[in-house]
């Protein structure tokens, strides 16, 4: 075993072998702890009820520090739950559907 992967061998009659990718595995735990937290939470909410938001508009509403807005909204954009429009100089956050669909079948999944 080394620090990338974990091989099994899986009690079964034909032998087979598991190996599972933990570098996979630790992608896949940091894109949902992006969605496992309060106030990020809060952003995509506020971001879906208006549509689409820049930086300031977001901070300004939730009473943030405009620092923590953008590190919540980087860490949102880098796990794909947020698309981002540039107009000029500004850029505009939008909800990404499609990842947040694909999250939701991804949990349901996981726990049937």
């Amino acid at each position: 075993m080394n620090n990338y992967s974990l091989t099994l061998n899986a009690a079964s009659e034909n032998g087979t072998i598991l190996k599972v990718d933990l570098l996979q595995v630790k992608k896949a735990a940091l894109i949902l702890r992006a969605v496992n937290h309060k106030l990020r939470q809060e952003i995509l909410k506020l971001i879906d009820e208006l549509g689409k938001v820049t930086v300031t508009e977001l901070y300004v509403k939730l009473r943030l520090e405009q620092s923590v807005a953008s590190q919540h909204l980087a860490i949102l954009r880098k796990a794909g739950f947020v698309k981002t429009i540039r107009d000029g100089k500004f850029i505009y956050y939008s909800v990404n559907m499609a990842r947040m669909q694909d999250l939701n079948k991804f949990v349901e999944q996981l726990l049937n």
